[in-house]
């Protein structure tokens, strides 16, 4: 049994979808969670800007004494995925390959839709990862650079002015290809998800990438002998680099209740401490 905490990461609030699940699966873990608020959104970034945030982002929750990483972020996961899991010297757990997991298990026609960020839509990781499962798929891969924002400033609800035709607008190409199953390969994208349903119809599933690297994290762990053992109980820590009160006032709209012990922190830097073994 380890009393350590797991540490889970984003750009921003995304990463909350996968820890509101984590908690869930595993409520008597404690949780450490960073977002990386000032800098958000990275999906509009180039690769070295990516990777070098994001192992800044995985140094800091390593600092924190952790005993894994969640990477809460399909844009990171796409482009520095590889290079963390490398050269992170715990168990790393990202979001391409458990969602495209349950994807391929999920589907009925073959037609797989997905959406995420201009980043990691360029990556072609999600559809290389669903043609290594299954070479006869037909994966559709859509860039939706505006859906972060609008989450991040609170754009979410089922009619909002804003969210509304900007979903109707990026799916409607979706809409005509008879997909039957669509990644939301963004952590952010879950909570557009009934604007999404909306839109595409309930034939279609949804396959929410933070739910799928929460239950993947957990498998981790449970193999590896890493859970503290306790049922209960657990809590969260949260570290941001933008400000705190308007990382609770929206995190306590995706997490359903209030938000506390946040703390704002500065990183910048920490890409150069090592991130491996000899750490």
């Amino acid at each position: 049994m380890d009393p350590r905490p797991i540490g889970v990461f984003d750009s921003g609030l995304g990463g909350l979808t996968a820890l509101r699940e984590l908690h869930a699966l595993l409520p008597g873990e404690e949780l450490v969670y960073f977002g990386d608020t000032g800098r958000v959104p990275y999906g509009s970034r180039g690769e070295e800007v990516i990777t070098r945030y994001a192992r800044e982002d995985a140094a800091f929750l390593l600092e924190q004494g952790v005993k894994a990483v969640v990477c809460a972020c399909g844009t990171v996961s796409s482009v520095a995925g590889e290079a963390l899991r490398r050269e992170t010297h715990c168990p790393f757990v990202e979001v391409v390959g458990p969602a495209a997991r349950a994807a391929a298990a999920a589907t009925r026609n073959g037609r797989i839709g997905v959406i995420a960020t201009a980043a990691t839509t360029r990556s072609g990781k999600f559809p290389a990862a669903l043609a290594a499962m299954d070479p006869g798929l037909q994966v559709y891969s859509l860039a939706c650079p505006l859906f972060v924002p609008l989450v991040e400033n609170g754009h979410i609800a089922p009619g909002d002015p804003l969210a509304v035709p900007a979903v109707e607008y990026y799916l409607r190409d979706l809409g005509e290809r008879d997909i039957d199953t669509l990644i939301l390969g963004c952590t952010h994208y879950p909570l557009l998800a009934p604007l999404i349903r909306d839109f595409l119809g309930e034939g279609v599933t949804l396959v929410s990438s933070g739910r799928e690297a929460a239950l993947a994290a957990g498998d981790t762990l449970r193999e590896e002998g890493l859970l503290s053992g306790r049922q209960t109980g657990g809590s969260c820590r949260y570290f941001v680099t933008d400000s705190a009160g308007s990382f609770s006032s929206v995190a306590e709209v995706f997490l359903g209740e209030p938000v506390t012990h946040v703390t704002p922190v500065d990183i910048s830097g920490l890409e150069k401490l090592k991130l491996g073994k000899e750490a």
